[in-house]
C-alpha cells in the first residue's frame, strides 16, 4: 500500500512538471492556433539566464523573476519577429497549416544549437530554492519534497490567473477572438497582430516558470526540456488544446500514469503507454478531455 501512495505521490509531482509546460502550450493555441514546438527552447534560454542569475547573485527569486520575464520577451519577440511574417507570406493554399509547426521545430533546433555555443553542452548543476528531502510521517519519508509542493502549486497559480484573463477579461476576450476568426477581429477594433504578440509572451513566462522548476535540483543542459516538451503536449492534447484546466489534468494523467508504468512495468513501455494513450483519448474524444467541440472551454 506505502508503494502505491509513494508511486502515486511521484506522479503528481512529475505530472504538476508536465502540467506547466502543457500550459505554455495551451496558451499559445489559444491565443494564435500554433502548436508550438519550439517552446521548449525558448524555456532554455530562460532557465539558462537564470542560472547565470543565481550563480552571480546568489538569490533564486531574482532568477525566477528574470525567468519569467526573459521567457515573456523571447516569446514576443519571436511572435513580432518570425511568426508575424510567416502567417503574412503563408497564410493560404496547403503550406499554411503545416509552415508553423516546421518553424517552430526549426526553431527548437536553432535555439538550442545557440543555447550549447553561449553556454557550452556541459550540464550545469541549479540548486533548488527549498528543501528536496521528502516529507516525514512518522517513520516514514514520503516521495514528495517541499520542491514537489512548489511545483504543484505553482501550476495551480498559473493555471488559475491565465483562466481568469482568458475568461473574465476583455484581452482574454480580444486573444481568443483574434485566435479564431482574425478578419473579424480586425474589423471590431481588435489589434491583432498585437493581440496575437501578447499571447506569445504569456506562453513564454509560463514555459519560463517551467524551466527553471524542473531542472531545480538537477542538471541543465541544451537538451534538458526535449522530453518533457514531448509528454507536455501529449497532456495538453488529452485534457483539451483549447483547456487551461484539462492542461493541468492531463498532465497529472500522464504523470501518475507514467509513473506507475515506471514502478510496476520498467522505463522500456514509458514513452509506448504515452503514445497509446494520446492515440485512444484522440479516437473516443478528439477535442480531448475538457475539449468541446465547437466551444470553447476554460
Amino acid at each position: 500500500m506505502q508503494q502505491i501512495i509513494n508511486t502515486f505521490l511521484i506522479g503528481i509531482s512529475i505530472g504538476s512538471i508536465y502540467s506547466l509546460m502543457a500550459l505554455a502550450l495551451v496558451l499559445v493555441w489559444r491565443s494564435t492556433r500554433v502548436g508550438n514546438f519550439g517552446q521548449a527552447g525558448q524555456a532554455i534560454v530562460s532557465t539558462y539566464v537564470a542560472w547565470e542569475v543565481v550563480n552571480r547573485s546568489g538569490s533564486f527569486f531574482w532568477a525566477f523573476v528574470f525567468a519569467v520575464a526573459i521567457g515573456g520577451l523571447l516569446g514576443g519577440l519571436i511572435e513580432s519577429g518570425l511568426m508575424r511574417t510567416l502567417f503574412k507570406h503563408a497564410s493560404e493554399g496547403p503550406i499554411a497549416a503545416v509552415a508553423p509547426v516546421i518553424v517552430t521545430l526549426g526553431l527548437l533546433g536553432v535555439i538550442r544549437a545557440v543555447v550549447g555555443l553561449i553556454w557550452t553542452n556541459e550540464g550545469k548543476r541549479f540548486e533548488s530554492p527549498v528543501d528536496t528531502a521528502g516529507f516525514v510521517i512518522g517513520d516514514t519519508t514520503l516521495p514528495f519534497s517541499r520542491l514537489n509542493l512548489l511545483i504543484v502549486v505553482m501550476a495551480a497559480i498559473v493555471m488559475i490567473i491565465f483562466s481568469i484573463v482568458f475568461q473574465k477579461t476583455n484581452l482574454g476576450l480580444a486573444l481568443r477572438a483574434a485566435a479564431y476568426n482574425p478578419e473579424i477581429a480586425r474589423l471590431s477594433g481588435i489589434r491583432v497582430s498585437q493581440t496575437r504578440t501578447i499571447g506569445w509572451v504569456f506562453a513564454g513566462a509560463a514555459g519560463g516558470v517551467a524551466g527553471i522548476l524542473v531542472t531545480s535540483n538537477d542538471t541543465l543542459t541544451p537538451n534538458s526540456l526535449d522530453t518533457l516538451l514531448v509528454f507536455a503536449f501529449t497532456a495538453a492534447v488529452i485534457g483539451g488544446l483549447e483547456s487551461l484546466v484539462g492542461a493541468v489534468v492531463g498532465g497529472l494523467v500522464i504523470g501518475i500514469g507514467l509513473s506507475f508504468i515506471l514502478i510496476y512495468l520498467g522505463t522500456s513501455l514509458v514513452f509506448p503507454t504515452a503514445f497509446v494513450v494520446l492515440v485512444l483519448v484522440l479516437l473516443i474524444r478528439p477535442a480531448g478531455i475538457f475539449g468541446v467541440k465547437g466551444a470553447r472551454s476554460a
